[in-house]
């Protein structure tokens, strides 16, 4: 595995690995082993590390099916998911992070007794074997509703979308971005089996969702929802909605379902030239938020950093809106944007910068040599989706009794999205399934 997503010593090209027909559009792969090929191995990496899980497969395998009909993939992706969620919070603590991975097996053998998963939110689990739950006697009652609820039925739902970007501003390149969205819910509903179908609903102008995994509480699902597919995207693998989903809810908090979206532009359009003139560099920076896009922001922020040189000794700048700030390492240049972009929704910055010695402290990257350099954007905008994808409320139904409390919330996230240095050289992107 560590061969195949390059993290070993050898870099060297390796043909059926490297070439540019064996791009991977998702996290399902195909692994080199003594008897041939093991396939498909669903796996990916996030914060330094490989999360890997082998799906049962009971088809033949050759041809190859469709990852489409395999229906152990979506269910090895939402455990991997669950497991990422619970180890991601003590990724900074060394201490926590080997605690957590020590309870994994315990974790694991709850998630998944027989081998397939009947709950994938590892979060809620316990990590002792003397707390687990008595499997419900009820017939009714699935096994991933651990208990019954008590009290006044309530549901909440958050739409969380996730866009990622790289922009170059270069003719011969070309800007890539997409949106990742997650849909979150809990359900507070008394009885054993409750009964509970949520819409998503998208406007007239929205963009279509796509790559649409669920959860594996949901009954039935319309099959055109599942082929709408951008690995092959063909016209008639266009599903606009509405997106139907009916469920048994698990008695935590849980991820619904997965979805990417291609929008036709992304939501803050950027230039970036950084241009060494003697001892010094020269920077502006340009940003323009699109019309289309809300300007209510919780936060917005542009990050600069500066790899394989000195300390920053000597900065001059103007900014047309917001602030600068220079972190304590002075390697990094924060431009604070702020809540709202101005009412011309551009703002600009340029400046020059001079750099002392380097020194083994400062920070190192093995892409960024020379004048390769990049703006990271981070922001966050509430109640707003790149798609246009909403919960309605009132179309909320709940096959149990009293009369349930609905709250729906959504959000737009920037995750790794990247303004490069045009007037140098840039890694490219392509398009890939993970969420």
């Amino acid at each position: 595995m560590l061969f195949e997503l390059r993290l070993t010593d050898d870099q060297s090209f390796v043909e059926h690995r490297d070439t540019c027909t064996r791009i991977d559009h998702s996290s399902v792969r195909s692994v080199r082993v003594e008897g041939g090929d093991l396939w498909p191995v669903v796996a990916f990496r996030k914060s330094g590390l490989i999360y890997a899980c082998l799906p049962l497969v009971e088809e033949a395998l050759e041809p190859r099916p469709s990852l489409l009909t395999i229906p152990g993939l979506s269910q090895g992706l939402a455990l991997l998911f669950g497991i990422l969620d619970y180890i991601s919070p003590s990724r900074k603590n060394e201490a926590e992070l080997s605690a957590k991975a020590g309870q994994l097996r315990t974790l694991i053998i709850q998630a998944c007794p027989l081998g397939t998963p009947l709950n994938t939110n590892i979060s809620s689990l316990s990590s002792s074997f003397d707390d687990i739950q008595v499997v419900p006697t009820d017939v009714k009652q699935p096994a991933w509703r651990s208990n019954t609820y008590k009290g006044k039925p309530q549901v909440n739902v958050c739409i969380t979308e996730k866009v990622k970007c790289m922009q170059y501003d270069k003719r011969d390149v070309v800007d890539m971005w997409q949106v990742y969205g997650t849909v979150n819910c809990k359900c507070d509903i008394e009885g054993a089996a409750p009964n509970v179908t949520l819409t998503l609903n998208l406007p007239t102008n929205g963009s279509p969702l796509q790559d649409i995994f669920v959860h594996h509480c949901v009954t039935s699902i319309d099959p055109a929802m599942l082929m709408s597919s951008s690995v092959n995207p063909l016209d008639d693998s266009v599903y606009s909605g509405p997106y139907k989903f009916p469920f048994i809810p698990p008695s935590e908090s849980f991820n619904l379902c997965y979805y990417t979206s291609q929008v036709p532009v992304p939501p803050i359009l950027g230039c970036y030239q950084l241009i060494e003139e003697g001892s010094q560099l020269k920077i502006t920076v340009n940003l323009k938020l699109h019309e289309s896009i809300k300007n209510s922001f919780e936060y917005c922020e542009a990050r600069m950093p500066f790899f394989n040189r000195g300390p920053i000794a000597h900065l001059e700048y103007k900014v047309s809106y917001g602030q600068l700030d220079l972190s304590r390492e002075k390697s990094l240049l924060v431009w604070v944007i702020g809540q709202k972009f101005p009412k011309s929704s551009e703002v600009s910055l340029t400046g020059t910068v001079t750099f002392g010695d380097i020194g083994e402290e400062h920070p190192t990257d093995y892409v960024c040599t020379g004048n390769t350099a990049y703006v990271k954007m981070y922001f966050r905008i509430p109640d707003f989706t790149l798609t246009g994808c909403y919960v309605d409320q009132h179309s909320v139904q709940i096959f149990a009794p009293g009369k349930p409390k609905i709250t729906a919330s959504r959000e737009l996230i920037s995750s790794d999205y990247y303004i490069w240095n045009s007037e140098a050289s840039a890694p490219t992107m392509y398009k890939s399934l993970y969420y």
